[in-house]
């Protein structure tokens, strides 16, 4: 590990507490800049986007670097305004330090205590400022005493003569150190601050530059260089574009050092991934830049080269990002001029989009529109102005909706199968509903020896790189946990896109089936009103089915803490500023979802269709004849290859029956002939079956054709207890005894058996075909595997319902399905035939007399 070559501090603060203005006094008393600028004569240093300077805020993240006793800090000046909290949020993934603004004349906003809490999340050492000491306002210790109530008892403000005292009150260590030596060490407060036992407060005038050269002392003194490991990493934080266009992707080192024309290596946005060089390195300080050749550990840089990076994502050694925990919970549709094509349009606003990934810019095929997720109206404005700005195109925005997402109440099975010609692939999930908040997890259950672990990591990657869509309304599922419980591949067929196409089905396969529960968004909220309107207040928020505690009054202002849904608190700042004329503030953070109150309206409001969704669908595609064949995805489960990973719950209703089939059937004549080019001619006994003999009504023609059933031969006699411990002693024994019970079978039930051995292995074994005790018996020849055989049969026969196939050999039962015919297993037909043994013997005991005895064996016996 080694010490970086530059120190990252971050400037926070709720919108207009004066943010900026310091950071322009810190630049000019370290000698970066020789003329102090000012947001109110529009010349600050930072603020250097038209945007910017004409509203008098800060809009984006801005860099900027200074020098403190020959140790290298970069500023990087975050928006104040809540609308933009998701820029200042993406921010802190790269700093070192937080320093939080505080208007000495407002105090602590709730804009002030969401950045707080940002700030605990990411477990950042802060620095506090408290800004605007010149102008009247409640005083150092009584904005000090709110820090403490509001933010951290562990506030505390240096330059005094008690620091010392107060600061080892906040550590049991540094208490003792403090009564052993009188004092504490620069390197001990460095390391309490560091670690968050303590945060240093400051106090002065960003505009008149007072406080702000003891609090630059402070930050030379404790704002410590991370260490670094020797391998290159660096985490991306912002994508931009120069004013030529170029491509600019913001990082941080935080590993070994970048050049110029390294290769870096990163996934794009598919997974796949990319290599691409560093074409140019910038060191910016406001708008102004230095081309640098490297770039050291901790420094940050804007590198040119890289076309597909995103805000979050780690390269080289440095992990991705978690989730953004500030997510907008409104979307807008585009009003596009008359003339203008969303689909020339849609691209450059994905540029935008990678910009800030925030925004979302949706392409909805089914409505042809496109949509943008918003965190405020101010943040749509901006939005509006930088379309016409950067492709002088002037759009509008609807009316804001609510974003809402859905999740499942109860644990369902979702099968998706994927078999257009010569691909091949079927996945099964569980999905199972979880606590609220959960967002989305996923696992394998699948042994290796059944799905190879290169597949259960694709799929669970393809679970894990999609946004799924919920069947109420098509929003985002959520809070809900899938588990691969089976998947199937073919050696030869299957590419990793066909696992890509079973997941997406099999998810969407599940949630059709599932009881899906329709969440909106909830806002936390601090209300703050004069006292005299608190009465207005707490009926408002009734009225919208909020939640709140009791109100607190503090400096003439009453104070109201609560929940509420965000569709209701979407427009009431501007309501509240309007009947408190202007004294009134509202804050709002993210709640989490909640069930929607009004389900059933807005599902039908939304009018969503999933079975119309082609770019989501829940149906299957299996092979038939060569060709792929959509499933409806409530069918599915009657033609899956691989069993249910779920038993039936109680009180299910009963599956459909299986669908016939739409195909043509080869008819009686057909059948009989392709029997007997491979068989020989048929021999037909002089008498009738028990089940001919029954039929006394006239019956269909698919009824009156004869079942044909070809079996796996040693596939049936190692599944049956019986023939296998006969096959353990001699093989041959066991295959007479089959051929015995399966011609008592073919005699009673009046069906057609075809026994098929496999003599793979047989060294000059021609192969041989005969028909024995009305079992038609097929041994393949060298080099023909049993499977081969029973393919080129079923394949000739083609689609028939009076066929079946008895194996468990998962690749015969495929070709089975792919052909058309009907497929059991060994062990239900070795019940079964069981079953037809029980019914003879039933037979034999009731007739019990010789007459009766030879009636019946003539009835059952072999031919003669």
């Amino acid at each position: 590990m080694k010490k970086g070559e530059n120190t990252v501090l971050g400037i926070l603060a709720h919108v207009d507490a004066g943010k900026t203005t310091l950071c322009e006094a810190m630049l000019y008393l370290s000698g970066k800049l020789k003329r102090q600028g000012r947001v109110d004569h529009r010349d600050s240093s930072l603020d250097t986007h038209s945007l910017e300077r004409t509203r008098g805020i800060t809009i984006f993240a801005k860099q900027a670097q200074m020098t403190l006793a020959g140790r290298g800090f970069s500023l990087l000046d975050t928006p104040g305004h809540a609308d933009f909290s998701a820029e200042a949020e993406r921010t802190l993934r790269v700093l070192d330090y937080a320093v939080l603004v505080i208007s000495g004349t407002d105090g602590v906003q709730a804009h002030t205590e969401t950045l707080w809490r940002l700030l605990e999340h990411a477990a950042l050492p802060c620095f506090v400022f408290v800004t605007k000491m010149d102008l009247p306002g409640p005083g150092r210790e009584a904005v000090l005493r709110e820090l403490r109530t509001r933010l951290s008892a562990r506030c505390v403000a240096f330059g005094g003569e008690d620091a010392c005292e107060e600061l080892a009150l906040c550590d049991e260590e540094a208490m003792e150190r403090y009564l052993e030596t009188g004092t504490l060490e620069d390197g001990e407060i460095a390391a309490l601050i560091r670690r968050r036992a303590v945060f240093p407060c400051f106090f002065g005038s960003g505009l008149k530059n007072e406080g702000v050269g003891d609090f630059l002392a402070a930050l030379e003194r404790f704002a410590l260089p991370g260490e670094y490991g020797e391998e290159f990493a660096a985490r991306v934080f912002k994508i931009s574009r120069d004013a030529a266009g170029k491509r600019l992707t913001w990082m941080k080192l935080t590993g070994a050092e970048l050049r110029v024309r390294t290769p870096v290596r990163y996934r794009g946005a598919d997974g796949a991934e990319i290599e691409e060089k560093i074409t140019q390195l910038r060191i910016y300080s406001g708008a102004k830049f230095e081309s640098a050749e490297r770039a050291g550990p901790g420094c940050i840089c804007a590198a040119l080269g890289l076309s597909e990076t995103r805000p979050g994502q780690g390269l080289g050694a440095e992990e991705d990002a978690e989730e953004a925990a500030l997510e907008p919970v409104m979307s807008a549709r585009l009003l596009l001029p008359k003339g203008c094509d969303p689909m020339l349009l849609l691209p450059k606003l994905r540029e935008l989009g990678q910009e800030d990934p925030q925004l979302h810019v949706d392409w909805n095929a089914a409505a042809g529109e496109i949509r943008v997720r918003l965190m405020g109206k101010l943040q749509g404005e901006i939005f509006k102005s930088l379309v016409k700005e950067r492709f002088d195109i002037e759009i509008g925005l609807d009316a804001p909706q609510v974003l809402y997402r859905e999740t499942i109440a109860d644990t369902v099975e979702g099968v998706g199968h994927f078999e257009p010609l010569r691909h091949y692939a079927e996945v099964h999930l569980i999905l199972e509903p979880m606590p609220r908040g959960s967002g989305l997890s996923f696992d394998s259950s699948v042994p290796e020896d059944e799905l190879d672990r290169n597949w259960q990591r694709l799929i669970l990657t393809h679970l894990a790189e999609k946004e799924h869509r919920g069947v109420l309304t098509g929003s985002p599922v959520t809070d809900m946990h899938i588990t691969l419980a089976a998947g199937k591949a073919h050696l030869k067929h299957t590419e990793g896109g066909d696992f890509r196409q079973a997941t997406y089905r099999a998810v969407r396969q599940g949630l059709m089936q599932a009881k899906s529960i329709l969440l909106e968004p909830w806002c936390r909220f601090v209300l703050e009103v004069p006292i005299a309107d608190v009465g207005r207040a707490i009926g408002d928020l009734r009225a919208m089915d909020g939640t709140f505690s009791a109100p607190e009054e503090q400096g003439g202002m009453s104070r109201l803490e609560g929940e509420a849904p965000a569709a209701r608190l979407n427009a009431y700042a501007e309501e509240l500023a309007a009947w408190t004329r202007g004294r009134g503030r509202l804050s709002l953070s993210a709640g989490g979802y909640r069930p929607c109150r009004d389900q059933d309206r807005r599902v039908a409001e939304i009018g969503y269709d999933p079975e119309r969704d082609t770019g989501d669908p829940a149906d299957s595609v299996f092979c038939a004849h060569g060709a792929g064949v959509n499933i409806k995805w409530n069918e599915v489960p009657q033609y899956m290859h691989l069993e249910s990973c779920l038993k039936p719950r109680a009180g299910a209703a009963a599956a459909a029956p299986a669908p016939r089939s739409r195909s043509l059937s080869i008819d009686e004549r057909e059948l009989e002939a392709i029997m007997e080019r491979e068989f020989g001619p048929i021999r037909r006994p002089a008498y009738r079956t028990r089940q001919e003999n029954s039929a006394e009504a006239p019956v269909s023609d698919a009824a009156q054709r004869r079942e044909t059933v070809i079996v796996d031969g040693y596939n049936l006699i190692f599944a049956w207890d019986e023939l296998k411990e006969l096959a353990a002693e001699r093989l041959d024994l066991a295959r007479e005894k089959l051929c015995d019970l399966l011609s008592g079978y073919a005699a009673y039930t009046g069906k057609r058996a075809v026994l098929v051995f496999d003599g793979f292995r047989t060294a000059g074994n021609p192969g041989s075909r005969s028909e024995a005790h009305r079992v038609s018996v097929a041994f393949t020849k060298e080099g023909e595997t049993a499977d081969a055989y029973i393919e080129r049969l079923v394949g000739e026969i083609g689609k028939n319902e009076a066929v079946r196939v008895v194996t468990s050999d998962n690749l015969i039962r495929l070709s089975a399905l792919r052909a058309g015919v009907l497929r059991c297993s060994s062990k239900e037909f070795a019940a079964e035939v069981r079953d037809v043994r029980e019914q003879i013997a039933a037979l034999l005991e009731k007739s019990n007399q010789g007459a009766h005895r030879t009636k019946v064996m003539d009835h059952v016996g072999r031919e003669g």
